[in-house]
């Protein structure tokens, strides 16, 4: 089942430690979590369902490809990596 993991700057404001998700993309791994962590729709996700401009979200170190509607595949020992962007100076 792939892992899920998220930053520890988006832990400060949603609770949620990383988690085994099932899906076979990204999309459906992450609604997975959001049934677990439903606050963390809103901090990922749009009101269209997009990745939001200031999210990252790596496979394996890849970023995905498909922001819109994450249909990026998932393996089951692939280990994906939520980001939130900081911006500042």
């Amino acid at each position: 089942m792939p892992k899920i993991h998220f930053t520890s700057n988006l832990q400060r404001y949603v609770s949620c430690s990383s988690l085994d998700a099932s899906g076979a993309t990204v999309g459906a791994a992450l609604n997975v979590v959001f049934e677990e962590v439903p606050a963390l729709r809103s901090y990922l996700l749009d009101d269209q369902g997009r990745l939001r401009r200031h999210v990252n979200i790596f496979v394996n170190g890849d970023p995905v490809r498909d922001r819109i509607k994450l249909s990026d595949a998932l393996n089951p020992d692939d280990e994906v990596y939520v980001f939130q962007a900081l911006s500042g100076g």
